[in-house]
């Protein structure tokens, strides 16, 4: 079944990220690029939020009128590893739901560009999801954006920290489109149906 936020609430779309110019073309920071397209899409700017260590947009997804859901995009502005402290705060000052908020991050174990759409699970080492489990649970939706592996022996901390290759370039936008076009589909449609759709 669908989870939906309660009358009032909206949904918290959070992309994870680091802060700062230099980590702007990182693999790690793909939940930003998504959250500044979807930014663009409503036609917001990012603002820093309170107290809260993160920026945020408010806007609404979907068809004009009373089928439009209500969305709150956030880029927490702590590193990713401390992302839960900021994302918890939103939660709690929007109040929403644990099931109404959406992490879009990278992920290593998903071939370059494919999306993988799912409600609750383990961290799979991502320090980002680590630190949001540990604040409020596990069970929050994830748009997650294959990255694929490191190359040879390269570490995985350094890999996640350097800018996509020039190849990965050449199609980042289009897979940057598809994965925002997918966080729309799981506000407004719900999770079976953006997975049929977006589970490729």
């Amino acid at each position: 079944m669908d989870v939906t936020t309660p009358a009032g609430a909206p949904w918290l779309i959070v992309g994870l990220g680091n802060p700062g110019p230099e980590y702007a073309g990182n693999r790690h920071n793909v939940g930003f690029m998504v959250a500044d397209l979807l930014a663009a899409r409503v036609g917001g700017r990012f603002k820093r939020a309170g107290k809260a260590q993160a920026q945020v947009v408010e806007g609404r997804i979907g068809p004009p009128g009373p089928a439009s859901r209500r969305v709150v995009l956030a880029k927490p502005m702590s590193f990713m590893n401390l992302s839960g402290g900021p994302v918890n705060a939103l939660k709690d000052f929007y109040k929403v739901p644990v099931a109404g908020v959406v992490a879009i991050h990278d992920e290593l174990d998903i071939d370059y560009g494919v999306l993988r759409l799912k409600l609750g699970g383990g961290d799979n080492g991502h320090n980002g999801l680590k630190s949001m489990t540990k604040a409020f649970g596990a069970e929050y939706h994830r748009v997650r954006f294959g990255i694929g592996r490191p190359p040879g022996r390269m570490q995985v901390a350094d890999f996640v920290l350097k800018d996509f290759s020039s190849g990965e370039r050449k199609e980042l936008d289009f897979f940057v489109d598809r994965a925002a076009d997918a966080v729309e589909a799981l506000v407004s449609e719900g999770l079976e149906r953006a997975q049929s759709t977006y589970n490729s």
